[in-house]
């Protein structure tokens, strides 16, 4: 009938007539507008909040008089009383149809609401989970319809919120008869929405309306850290990220070290499993206690992991990664249940690895190309995910190519002589003054540089206890521009360089950052060895970059994004100053964070964002350094500072390089500093 009236939904844009009468949360359902709803209805839940909007709307070619709602209701007040209602907005479950009307859904009562983002070039998260709550009322048992109380149930989920073929599980029926006494016959449960290979199952069952909420993991288990994101499934917010050291780097530092453990030592894969494991619980126990919930309430976890880890923690002994042709013994996208790998959250918690994308490009990588999306990239974007085994993308929409660097744990704080992990006491930023040689650095826990007054106050309860990644990445780009270090990575003496914090160090020179004897604490310095380490690191690094570059057939990017926890906090002058990325706008290098935590948090959110990264992975060119004979050729000429062979034109516009060369037998050299000309080539 064309006189009933007409009902408008912003920003959908969605429209249609309906009766009087006609609830607005029914006739957003029958638009298939995203209008929020657990109690289906009956004023409890709050979530379908509107807003309606009156006069004048000649783009709809609709007025709105004031009327067109039904009267605000006791249901409305007794909510409004409770927990407050914005001014203007009602309860769509309440407000009925009366007349022409526009209403605005706002982002917070959307179904498939979009997560507020950190950064202004991070995707968009729409929340789309794989467990949600519904609350239901069940047919009470009546002697003449012998049906048990679980039929019951699994029938009012299909007639009341249409879920169809809900399975459950042994320890739901356990507890199903006392919840559905106790809430007089409604309940609230949490229901996986199931997958591929796996039916719709109830998790969980509350009596009576359950005001609460339900959570998600997602966790990037790393080589060198295993760190988590404890996420509302309702909201999407991120309500405590908390992460540890991986126990099992007792077993080796690196990827290749480990495989090397399980195979030297009979049943040694099997210590690994059990130690990431007990980690990984330990790890839930403190980040649970932290949001101040009960572990039990942690239904679903997404998890993405290099090949080595995630053979490790899957109980696979890793064997075939050391070898080549580097074989997995799965690359496809996995859905577990928690008991599986014995982690200590809800008993019936659904567990989701991204799919691995090679031999040594694994599901940390998926998850990055699924945070940054270099296939959706209009210009050429590397991407380099920095950490013990460096993942790299470079693409844009015509192809993605990935391969894999073992990097190994230097940019970490490891294998440096003062290295220590990025903590309170340790130098994160490190400035040399190229006239005076001398430094001056800043500390995590501190904003205050070392020269400027109120430094010892900042610095009492943390002290200087050491240097982390991003500060050793700094101290040796610092020095290679203040003239202290040459190209080859020698550091000069206190003749050779004119100053006294050149100290000699067995048959090679240190650079004395801090010295901290006068306090009893620990003096800093940066070594010839400390050097080789980072050479080594970054070499591999930039090798693995220039290989993609290669293939691709081209010898410049556009930009580059910097992802891993660790390369949230790198300098891009200095990172190109050592040589670690390719030549490149400085404007152009930005931090992703931790990429592979946001990828994971994207897949937990939105079960529709799985399928995408598992068909994104399928379309990525895996590229495998051990076999590409340019690699040592790149990495040789990676290892000087920035590199022997390539020159970086965009680089020397901005930093003016010594040419300084410090292997003179211990001589004087060229002095302290030498000439200081443009670097060309």
């Amino acid at each position: 009938m064309t006189d009933e009236p007409l009902v408008v939904f912003t920003p959908s844009g969605k429209r249609g007539r309906f009766p009087v009468g006609t609830p607005i949360l029914t006739a957003a359902r029958q638009l298939g507008v995203d209008l929020d709803s657990v109690c289906g209805g009956r004023g409890i839940c709050s979530k379908c909040q509107i807003t309606p909007s009156y006069g004048e709307f000649p783009k709809h070619g609709v007025t709105v008089q004031e009327g067109a709602l039904s009267e605000w209701n006791k249901v409305e007040q007794r909510y409004k009383d409770k927990r407050g209602l914005i001014d203007g907005r009602r309860l769509g479950c309440q407000a009925t149809v009366q007349g022409d009307v526009v209403i605005d859904v706002p982002p917070e009562s959307q179904v498939h609401r979009q997560v507020v983002r950190k950064r202004a070039e991070a995707r968009e998260i729409t929340m789309n989970p794989s467990t949600r709550l519904y609350y239901v009322e069940v047919e009470e048992p009546d002697m003449h319809k012998p049906t048990g109380d679980m039929e019951r149930l699994i029938e009012a989920l299909n007639s009341q919120w249409n879920l169809k073929g809900v399975k459950t599980d042994l320890h739901i029926l356990s507890v199903l008869q006392p919840a559905l006494r106790k809430g007089g016959w409604k309940v609230t449960v949490a229901v996986h929405l199931g997958d591929a290979n796996h039916p719709p199952k109830i998790m969980h069952i509350w009596p009576g309306f359950y005001e609460g909420s339900i959570y998600g993991l997602a966790v990037d288990l790393g080589s060198t850290t295993i760190a988590a994101h404890l996420c509302d499934l309702q909201t999407g917010e991120v309500v405590a990220s908390s992460g540890i050291m991986n126990p099992q780097i007792r077993f080796g530092e690196d990827l290749m070290s480990r495989v090397s453990y399980s195979m030297m030592n009979k049943g040694g894969d099997k210590e690994m499993t059990r130690a990431v494991r007990e980690g990984m619980s330990a790890l839930f126990t403190q980040i649970a206690t932290e949001a101040g919930i009960d572990k039990a309430l942690i239904v679903d976890a997404v998890f993405v992991c290099n090949p080595v880890m995630h053979h490790l923690f899957l109980g696979i002994d890793p064997f075939e990664l050391g070898q080549a042709p580097f074989a997995l013994a799965t690359s496809n996208s996995l859905a577990l249940r928690a008991t599986e790998l014995e982690l200590n959250i809800h008993p019936a918690a659904r567990v989701y690895l991204l799919p691995c994308i090679a031999g040594h490009v694994g599901a940390d990588a998926a998850a990055v190309a699924l945070s940054e999306a270099p296939d959706k990239s209009e210009d050429l974007v590397l991407v380099v995910d920095v950490g013990t085994n460096a993942e790299i993308l470079l693409g844009n929409k015509e192809k993605v190519l990935a391969c894999s660097s073992p990097t190994g744990p230097a940019f970490e704080g490891a294998q440096i002589s003062s290295g220590q992990r990025a903590a309170p006491g340790a130098i994160e930023r490190v400035a040399i003054n190229p006239e005076t040689k001398e430094p001056r650095f800043r500390v995590i826990g501190s904003d205050v540089w070392s020269d400027e007054d109120g430094f010892s106050e900042s610095i009492a309860t943390t002290g200087i206890t050491g240097i982390c990644g991003s500060g050793i990445i700094e101290a040796i780009a610092e020095m290679r521009m203040a003239g202290l270090l040459d190209a080859s990575g020698l550091i000069g003496s206190a003749v050779q360089t004119g100053s006294a914090r050149c100290i000699q160090d067995g048959r090679t020179n240190a650079y004395m950052l801090w010295d901290g004897s006068a306090d009893g604490g620990p003096t800093i310095t940066v070594t010839n060895p400390d050097i080789r380490a980072i050479q080594m690191a970054k070499a591999a690094l930039y090798s693995g970059a220039r290989l993609l570059m290669d293939k691709f057939g081209v010898d410049k990017v556009d930009r580059v994004v910097l992802a891993g926890a660790f390369g949230a906090h790198i300098s891009a002058k200095h990172a190109m100053v050592l040589g670690m990325i390719p030549d490149c706008q400085l404007d152009k290098v930005t931090s992703a964070g931790n990429a592979a935590g946001t990828g994971a948090r994207i897949a937990l959110l939105n079960t529709e964002a799985r399928g995408e990264i598992e068909e994104t992975v399928r379309r990525i060119e895996k590229i495998e350094t051990a076999v590409e004979p340019r690699f040592q050729e790149h990495f040789v000429n990676a290892s000087a500072i920035p590199n022997s062979a390539e020159p970086f034109p965009i680089l020397e516009t901005v930093v003016t390089l010594p040419q300084v060369n410090f292997n003179t037998g211990g001589g004087d050299g060229e002095g302290a500093g030498g000439r200081r000309r443009r670097r060309r080539g």
